[in-house]
Protein backbone atom coordinates (compact mmCIF):
# COMPACT_ATOMS: atom_id res chain seq x y z
CA UNK A 1 0.00 0.00 0.00
CA UNK A 2 1.53 3.16 -1.24
CA UNK A 3 0.68 6.24 1.09
CA UNK A 4 1.29 9.72 0.12
CA UNK A 5 2.40 12.60 2.58
CA UNK A 6 -0.15 14.36 3.01
CA UNK A 7 -19.93 14.46 17.93
CA UNK A 8 -18.17 10.84 17.07
CA UNK A 9 -16.21 8.83 19.89
CA UNK A 10 -12.48 9.86 19.57
CA UNK A 11 -9.26 7.92 20.71
CA UNK A 12 -5.34 9.14 20.85
CA UNK A 13 -3.18 6.10 19.98
CA UNK A 14 -0.16 5.44 22.26
CA UNK A 15 2.21 3.39 20.84
CA UNK A 16 1.68 1.70 23.96
CA UNK A 17 -1.50 1.11 23.93
CA UNK A 18 -2.05 0.41 20.44
CA UNK A 19 -2.79 -3.12 21.14
CA UNK A 20 -6.09 -2.27 23.06
CA UNK A 21 -7.70 -0.16 20.86
CA UNK A 22 -7.47 -2.96 17.42
CA UNK A 23 -10.27 -4.56 17.91
CA UNK A 24 -12.45 -1.90 18.67
CA UNK A 25 -11.59 -0.34 15.03
CA UNK A 26 -11.47 -3.66 13.59
CA UNK A 27 -15.30 -4.45 14.61
CA UNK A 28 -16.14 -1.14 13.76
CA UNK A 29 -14.51 -1.32 9.93
CA UNK A 30 -16.30 -4.89 9.54
CA UNK A 31 -19.56 -3.29 9.57
CA UNK A 32 -21.46 -2.19 5.84
CA UNK A 33 -20.45 1.37 5.07
CA UNK A 34 -21.35 1.41 1.43
CA UNK A 35 -25.54 1.13 1.34
CA UNK A 36 -25.28 4.90 0.02
CA UNK A 37 -21.92 4.38 -1.36
CA UNK A 38 -19.35 4.29 -2.35
CA UNK A 39 -20.24 1.60 -5.31
CA UNK A 40 -18.99 -0.98 -7.34
CA UNK A 41 -19.60 -0.29 -10.98
CA UNK A 42 -21.91 -4.02 -11.33
CA UNK A 43 -24.34 -2.18 -7.87
CA UNK A 44 -25.67 0.55 -10.25
CA UNK A 45 -26.96 0.73 -13.73
CA UNK A 46 -25.65 4.42 -15.00
CA UNK A 47 -27.44 4.36 -18.12
CA UNK A 48 -30.86 5.09 -16.80
CA UNK A 49 -30.31 9.03 -16.06
CA UNK A 50 -28.78 11.98 -17.27
CA UNK A 51 -26.69 12.95 -14.99
CA UNK A 52 -23.44 14.04 -16.09
CA UNK A 53 -20.41 12.05 -14.81
CA UNK A 54 -16.48 12.15 -15.62
CA UNK A 55 -14.93 8.60 -15.99
CA UNK A 56 -11.43 8.36 -15.27
CA UNK A 57 -11.68 4.23 -15.95
CA UNK A 58 -11.50 2.99 -12.46
CA UNK A 59 -13.45 5.46 -10.98
CA UNK A 60 -16.46 7.20 -11.88
CA UNK A 61 -17.26 10.87 -10.44
CA UNK A 62 -20.35 12.77 -10.62
CA UNK A 63 -19.05 16.81 -10.21
CA UNK A 64 -21.24 19.29 -8.35
CA UNK A 65 -21.56 23.57 -8.89
CA UNK A 66 -18.20 25.18 -8.16
CA UNK A 67 -16.06 22.58 -7.67
CA UNK A 68 -12.29 22.53 -8.87
CA UNK A 69 -10.21 19.74 -9.68
CA UNK A 70 -6.40 18.73 -9.70
CA UNK A 71 -4.99 15.56 -11.37
CA UNK A 72 -1.90 13.99 -9.93
CA UNK A 73 0.14 12.75 -13.06
CA UNK A 74 2.82 10.42 -12.62
CA UNK A 75 5.30 12.28 -15.24
CA UNK A 76 7.21 8.84 -16.23
CA UNK A 77 4.67 7.02 -17.46
CA UNK A 78 1.63 9.79 -17.93
CA UNK A 79 -0.69 7.31 -15.60
CA UNK A 80 -2.92 9.33 -13.24
CA UNK A 81 -2.38 7.99 -9.96
CA UNK A 82 -4.70 10.58 -7.86
CA UNK A 83 -7.36 13.05 -8.43
CA UNK A 84 -7.70 16.33 -5.86
CA UNK A 85 -11.09 17.91 -5.63
CA UNK A 86 -11.26 21.25 -4.33
CA UNK A 87 -13.91 23.67 -2.35
CA UNK A 88 -14.06 26.44 -1.00
CA UNK A 89 -11.31 26.29 1.56
CA UNK A 90 -11.32 22.18 1.44
CA UNK A 91 -10.00 19.25 -0.45
CA UNK A 92 -10.68 15.19 -1.00
CA UNK A 93 -7.87 13.73 -2.85
CA UNK A 94 -9.16 10.53 -4.16
CA UNK A 95 -6.92 7.50 -4.64
CA UNK A 96 -7.83 3.34 -5.90
CA UNK A 97 -5.93 0.13 -4.78
CA UNK A 98 -6.14 -3.22 -5.36
CA UNK A 99 -7.70 -5.31 -2.49
CA UNK A 100 -7.96 -9.21 -1.59
CA UNK A 101 -11.65 -10.87 -2.64
CA UNK A 102 -12.21 -12.24 1.02
CA UNK A 103 -10.55 -10.11 3.44
CA UNK A 104 -10.02 -6.53 4.82
CA UNK A 105 -6.63 -4.61 4.33
CA UNK A 106 -8.31 -1.71 6.33
CA UNK A 107 -6.48 -2.71 9.80
CA UNK A 108 -2.94 -3.08 8.25
CA UNK A 109 -2.79 -0.17 6.94
CA UNK A 110 -4.20 1.38 9.75
CA UNK A 111 -1.54 0.46 11.62
CA UNK A 112 1.08 1.28 8.75
CA UNK A 113 -0.40 5.18 9.31
CA UNK A 114 -0.12 5.67 12.94
CA UNK A 115 3.58 4.09 12.76
CA UNK A 116 4.42 6.26 10.13
CA UNK A 117 2.70 9.25 10.92
CA UNK A 118 4.49 8.65 15.07
CA UNK A 119 8.09 7.81 13.35
CA UNK A 120 7.72 11.91 11.48
CA UNK A 121 7.01 13.16 14.90
CA UNK A 122 3.72 13.88 13.75
CA UNK A 123 0.01 13.11 15.68
CA UNK A 124 -2.50 10.64 15.27
CA UNK A 125 -5.87 9.64 16.59
CA UNK A 126 -8.46 7.53 15.74
CA UNK A 127 -11.88 8.13 15.13
CA UNK A 128 -15.72 6.63 14.42
CA UNK A 129 -16.16 8.31 10.56
CA UNK A 130 -18.73 8.11 7.96
CA UNK A 131 -16.67 4.77 6.66
CA UNK A 132 -16.23 3.44 9.82
CA UNK A 133 -12.53 4.46 11.47
CA UNK A 134 -11.60 7.64 9.93
CA UNK A 135 -7.30 8.53 10.50
CA UNK A 136 -7.02 12.06 11.83
CA UNK A 137 -3.56 13.27 11.72
CA UNK A 138 -0.99 16.24 12.34
CA UNK A 139 1.67 16.08 9.74
CA UNK A 140 5.15 18.60 10.56
CA UNK A 141 5.97 19.87 7.65
CA UNK A 142 8.41 22.40 5.95
CA UNK A 143 7.12 25.12 3.06
CA UNK A 144 8.83 26.73 0.29
CA UNK A 145 9.74 29.39 2.57
CA UNK A 146 11.54 27.03 5.00
CA UNK A 147 9.10 27.27 7.86
CA UNK A 148 7.61 24.52 9.77
CA UNK A 149 4.01 24.14 8.88
CA UNK A 150 1.66 21.17 9.86
CA UNK A 151 -0.67 19.36 7.50
CA UNK A 152 -3.67 18.18 9.01
CA UNK A 153 -5.86 15.59 7.38
CA UNK A 154 -8.55 13.27 8.24
CA UNK A 155 -8.23 9.64 5.88
CA UNK A 156 -11.55 7.45 5.36
CA UNK A 157 -11.15 3.95 3.53
CA UNK A 158 -13.89 2.00 2.04
CA UNK A 159 -13.35 -1.71 0.24
CA UNK A 160 -15.77 -2.86 -2.31
CA UNK A 161 -15.44 -5.94 -4.38
CA UNK A 162 -11.37 -6.25 -4.88
CA UNK A 163 -10.65 -2.77 -4.68
CA UNK A 164 -9.90 -0.12 -2.00
CA UNK A 165 -10.66 3.56 -2.25
CA UNK A 166 -8.88 5.58 0.50
CA UNK A 167 -10.02 9.73 0.41
CA UNK A 168 -8.01 12.16 2.37
CA UNK A 169 -9.84 15.28 3.87
CA UNK A 170 -7.50 18.72 4.19
CA UNK A 171 -7.99 22.03 4.28
CA UNK A 172 -10.89 23.27 6.70
CA UNK A 173 -13.02 20.28 6.68
CA UNK A 174 -10.12 18.42 7.73
CA UNK A 175 -10.36 20.55 11.04
CA UNK A 176 -13.88 19.62 11.90
CA UNK A 177 -15.62 16.77 13.07
CA UNK A 178 -18.43 14.68 11.56
CA UNK A 179 -19.78 16.22 8.04
CA UNK A 180 -19.76 19.29 8.37
CA UNK A 181 -21.00 22.12 6.00
CA UNK A 182 -17.39 22.49 4.90
CA UNK A 183 -17.08 18.37 4.51
CA UNK A 184 -20.81 18.02 2.87
CA UNK A 185 -19.95 18.11 -0.20
CA UNK A 186 -16.67 16.46 -0.20
CA UNK A 187 -19.06 13.37 1.17
CA UNK A 188 -21.67 13.51 -1.29
CA UNK A 189 -18.81 13.16 -3.83
CA UNK A 190 -17.19 10.66 -2.18
CA UNK A 191 -20.78 8.52 -1.47
CA UNK A 192 -21.66 9.00 -5.29
CA UNK A 193 -17.88 7.57 -6.59
CA UNK A 194 -18.92 4.25 -8.78
CA UNK A 195 -15.59 1.69 -9.04
CA UNK A 196 -14.70 -0.06 -12.01
CA UNK A 197 -11.65 -1.99 -11.04
CA UNK A 198 -11.49 -4.25 -14.16
CA UNK A 199 -10.61 -7.54 -14.30
CA UNK A 200 -6.98 -7.38 -14.24
CA UNK A 201 -5.27 -9.45 -11.71
CA UNK A 202 -2.98 -7.72 -9.39
CA UNK A 203 -1.22 -7.50 -5.50
CA UNK A 204 -3.35 -5.97 -2.77
CA UNK A 205 -2.44 -2.31 -2.25
CA UNK A 206 -1.10 -2.35 -5.54
CA UNK A 207 -1.99 1.22 -6.94
CA UNK A 208 -4.84 1.51 -9.75
CA UNK A 209 -3.63 3.87 -12.52
CA UNK A 210 -6.66 5.94 -13.30
CA UNK A 211 -7.34 7.60 -17.06
CA UNK A 212 -7.41 10.67 -18.04
CA UNK A 213 -11.04 12.06 -19.15
CA UNK A 214 -11.54 12.55 -22.90
CA UNK A 215 -12.57 15.92 -21.57
CA UNK A 216 -9.28 16.22 -20.39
Amino acid sequence: FEEDSAEETEETIDSADESDFVDEWDELDAQDWREDGPFDIDEVDLSVDDVERIDFGGLVLTPFEGMQMQLQVEAETNALQAILIMHDQSGLELSLFAAPASSSLISDIRLQMIASTESAGGEVKLATGPFGTEIRRVLPMVNPEGKQVYHVSRTWFVQGPKWLLRGVVMGKAAMEEGISESTELLYETFCNLVVNRGKEAMAPGQLIPLKLPAQA
